[in-house]
């Protein structure tokens, strides 16, 4: 199962910033890893690299916010707060309406996440604060760089989708800048369809996943905030079109809870489980056999982060007991956790990263 990753031109549009903030590009590079020659080559970059790129920008900058939208500096730790506020959330849709009154006490914040739902379908954007002025906020919006904002929105997306536990399918997201200044690569970000050049910025889902329960708690994100911003990241994805990688897509990097049955998958790929199966049949593959896939590469991507212990590892892969997960690991990999760690490859995997 190939690893993922985020095409360089993310990277470089990160360190353009850097950059233009005064700060060593090169030594940043250098301390996560990153080869400049690769970014030349247009080469895809690992997202767990990319994820410590951000990571140590945003302890550098001492902005948690760097790179998306906001004004000023959101000191480091926001985030988690934030996360605090809103984990013991009912609903997806209670969840983002306490970020967004979190967001009206958050020093450094000239926005909030918006969700406004009619019908069918919710949408999430970006509003302003009660204290601000609308019209100034708008200005303010109009200003911000279409890669601000793609990432802003994405981040949102893949967030909510992470406090459910499953990826929230959008039907669309709207920009109101030209197609031309979009990020290279921007559509696969989103997975839907993508319109330039419309009345705002947002993103548009079923209204239904607003009365999804949120299924994350304390423990589960202690062990996000540790790879954080890394489950952010991880459902940028490529733009295969194959069955196999949209199912890979769906069913995410989040084991902390089950993953979508055969059943709930075919039904929000529009068919049925028979055609799922046949299709995947026709791919040489199976839906168990990639959900095993994504459950063994997902613990390995966890273990290959010394950050993590091997009980936040079990935690995040959805195990109560860590006994159960050190079986089933063994199983996927023929070590233990504690065996891999001592390991030759992830010696390898700490070099690489």
């Amino acid at each position: 199962m190939k690893s993922i990753t985020v095409p360089a031109s993310y990277v470089r549009h990160l360190l353009s910033q850097v950059r233009d903030q005064g700060y060593d590009q090169n030594e940043l590079m250098a301390y996560v890893g990153i080869n400049a020659l690769d970014l030349e080559h247009e080469k895809p970059i690992s997202a767990e690299l990319f994820s410590a790129l951000y990571q140590r920008v945003m302890y550098i900058a001492q902005d948690e916010f760097f790179g998306m939208i906001s004004v000023g500096k959101v000191p480091n730790g926001t985030f988690r707060m934030m996360c605090l506020a809103i984990i013991h959330s009912r609903t997806l849709g209670e969840a983002i309406n306490r970020a967004s009154d979190f967001h009206e006490i958050c020093r450094g914040a000239r926005i909030k996440p918006d969700i406004i739902s009619r019908g069918r379908y919710a949408k999430v954007s970006f509003a302003a604060l009660n204290s601000m002025d609308s019209k100034v906020t708008e200005d303010f919006l109009n200003n911000q760089s279409p890669a601000e904002i793609i990432t802003s929105l994405s981040m949102w997306h893949h967030f909510i989708s992470w406090l459910i536990g499953e990826r929230v399918v959008l039907k669309a997201a709207y920009f109101k800048f030209p197609e031309s200044e979009a990020l290279a690569n921007s559509r696969a970000r989103f997975r839907s369809e993508v319109k330039f050049s419309q009345h705002d910025n947002v993103i548009v889902f079923p209204a239904r996943y607003l009365d999804y329960p949120v299924v994350q708690n304390e423990k589960t994100l202690r062990a996000f905030l540790k790879t954080a911003p890394y489950q952010l990241l991880v459902m940028v994805g490529s733009e295969d079109s194959s069955l196999r990688e949209q199912v890979i897509s769906l069913i995410g990097r989040d084991f902390s809870i089950a993953p979508p049955s055969a059943e709930q998958m075919a039904k929000t790929l529009n068919m049925s489980v028979s055609t799922l199966r046949r299709r995947l049949l026709e791919e040489d593959t199976t839906y168990q056999k990639i959900k095993d896939e994504c459950r063994r590469q997902s613990a390995i991507d966890y273990m290959n982060s010394p950050q993590l212990s091997i009980t936040d590892v079990a935690g995040l892969m959805g195990f109560d007991e860590p006994s159960a997960f050190f079986r089933s690991f063994k199983r996927w990999t023929g070590m233990t956790p504690g065996q891999y760690r001592q390991s030759k490859t992830y010696s390898e995997s700490l070099q690489r990263h």
